[in-house]
């Protein structure tokens, strides 16, 4: 877990755009391509997607960002529960849908809280 320091004052929004600046700069040092970063599906009930990137091997990686400052109710991972897990699947349908073909493709997870930044691949399944 790579430790950050942030600063715990800002809008939430500004926060949560650190946050995902921090991710992406993370992932791209291990070698992963920025596609999209704040991808919406249109309409109301939709999904979004925080960041889809390629990694080396050609798989297509869909990454939810997600900021804590403190670790109560279970910290930053602990937040990405099944109604939101559908949401980003549904998003990355989507996206998919878009592209012709299907390749190889996987969910992550960075948590951002003040121990550091965690990179959990294979976080959840489209199942």
């Amino acid at each position: 877990m790579a430790t950050l320091f942030f600063r715990q004052s800002g809008t939430t929004k500004a926060l949560g755009d650190a946050a995902e600046d921090a991710a992406l700069a993370h992932l791209q040092k291990a070698g992963l391509k920025l596609l999209e970063r704040n991808y919406r599906t249109p309409g109301r009930g939709g999904g979004e997607i925080d960041l889809i990137l390629r990694a080396p091997d050609g798989t297509l990686v869909f990454v939810e960002v997600r900021r804590r400052g403190n670790s109560r109710f279970g910290g930053a991972a602990a937040s990405v529960g099944g109604t939101k897990q559908a949401r980003i699947v549904f998003a990355a349908r989507h996206y998919l849908m878009r592209l012709g073909r299907e390749p190889a493709c996987r969910f992550d997870v960075v948590t951002v809280q003040p121990a550091g930044l965690e990179w959990i691949q294979g976080a959840f399944d489209a199942g």
